[in-house]
C-alpha cells in the first residue's frame, strides 16, 4: 500500500488553491474546476470543491471544518518561510520554534481554518529521519 495524498474539500477552491501555491511555490495541477492537486516528490495535496463530494457520498465531507489534522511540509528553511509569508498568512498559530523532537516549525491557518506546519529538521536526529 502506498499513501498518495490527502484532499481538502473546500467552499472557495480558487481561494485555497492560491493560497497553497503562494504558500508552497509549488503550481497546481487543475483536472477541471473543482479539482487541483499541488504535487510535491513525496505527497500530493489534493484541493476539491464542496460539488465533487456527492461523488462520494452527499453530506461525507464539509469545508472549513477540520480541527484534528495538520497538513505537514518540509523546507528548507522555515525562518525564511515565515519570512515570505508575513503579511500573507492571516493567522499565525506559532512562530518558528524548535521542538523537543528536533523539528523548528512554523504553524499557521490557511483561509479555511486548516493548521499548517512548515518544519525543517535541526538536530542531527532529525535531519538523519529526514535525509535524502
Amino acid at each position: 500500500m502506498d499513501f498518495v495524498s490527502i484532499r481538502i474539500i473546500t467552499g472557495d477552491i480558487a481561494r485555497l488553491v492560491g493560497f497553497y501555491e503562494r504558500a508552497t511555490g509549488v503550481r497546481a495541477r487543475w483536472a477541471g474546476e473543482d479539482f487541483a492537486e499541488l504535487v510535491t516528490a513525496s505527497a500530493t495535496l489534493a484541493i476539491g470543491s464542496t460539488r465533487t463530494v456527492p461523488l462520494f457520498a452527499p453530506g461525507a465531507a464539509g469545508p472549513a471544518d477540520n480541527r484534528s489534522v495538520i497538513v505537514e511540509f518540509l523546507v528548507e528553511d522555515v525562518d525564511g518561510v515565515c519570512q515570505n509569508l508575513a503579511g500573507f498568512v492571516e493567522e499565525f498559530v506559532t512562530e518558528p520554534t524548535t521542538m523537543p523532537w528536533g523539528n523548528r516549525s512554523l504553524l499557521l491557518r490557511d483561509p479555511d481554518g486548516n493548521l499548517v506546519n512548515f518544519f525543517t529538521p535541526v538536530t542531527p536526529a532529525a535531519v538523519a529521519k529526514f535525509a535524502r
